[in-house]
């Protein structure tokens, strides 16, 4: 059964800080369209900080992924920052203390997430949000185990359902958030949240897959 050590794996977490400040121009831009315009600011400002406190040293993906979440709920404003804190940080209590992250403790990883982003929104999919992204790409992930797929093999089932998930806001009208304000408006255009919680779920598969022995 294909598994990674979770004690060695917080690099996981360096890297996904990258990708968020390598898109930071590109988030804040798809959120000027129809939101405030500081998404990819203030998620590269927060991603950048956990990543100052990690740099130099070996963590655990638990500890990275606890240090991530504490800094985007406690030290970062706008409205994602509680959301992605909640997350990362729900994420981190369910790798607590294990060995081995299998596809089952993933699977309970990335539901505790959801969950805890769930209750303290009142977003549901279709309202052009990061759940649009999240919810079909647990899903995804899911089923392949279920249909007996390999670990790796949910993980690279999950990657494009997050895209997918991503792109369909581009149709969605906002119902959350500032955009809702803008109704028919905001059609045609990618929520910006949707689009960086793909590039999260894309990055964090990646570096489990290429962790799996």
């Amino acid at each position: 059964m294909q598994s990674f050590t979770n004690a060695s794996a917080g690099a996981i977490v360096l890297s996904l800080a990258d990708r968020i400040i390598e898109n930071r121009a590109y988030l804040s831009e798809i959120d000027g369209k129809i939101g405030d315009g500081d998404h990819g600011v203030n998620m590269a400002k927060g991603f950048g900080m956990a990543a100052d406190r990690l740099k130099g040293r070996e963590t655990s993906l638990s500890e990275a992924l606890d240090t991530l979440g504490t800094v985007l709920m406690t030290e970062i404003g706008g409205s994602m920052g509680p959301l992605y804190g909640v997350m990362f940080t729900e994420f981190a209590e369910k790798l607590d203390g294990v060995t081995a992250i299998d596809a089952a403790t993933y699977s309970r990883m990335l539901h505790a997430g959801l969950e805890g982003i769930q209750a303290i929104g009142s977003a549901k999919v279709g309202d052009k949000t990061l759940l649009d992204t999240f919810v079909p790409a647990v899903d995804t992930f899911d089923a392949a185990v279920s249909e007996g797929k390999s670990f790796g093999e949910a993980l690279d089932a999950l990657v494009p359902a997050a895209e997918a998930g991503r792109d369909s806001t581009r149709d969605l009208v906002a119902k959350i958030g500032r955009a809702s304000r803008l109704g028919e408006r905001s059609l045609g255009v990618l929520d910006a949240g949707a689009t960086s919680c793909a590039i999260i779920l894309k990055e964090l598969s990646l570096g489990a897959r290429a962790r799996l022995v």
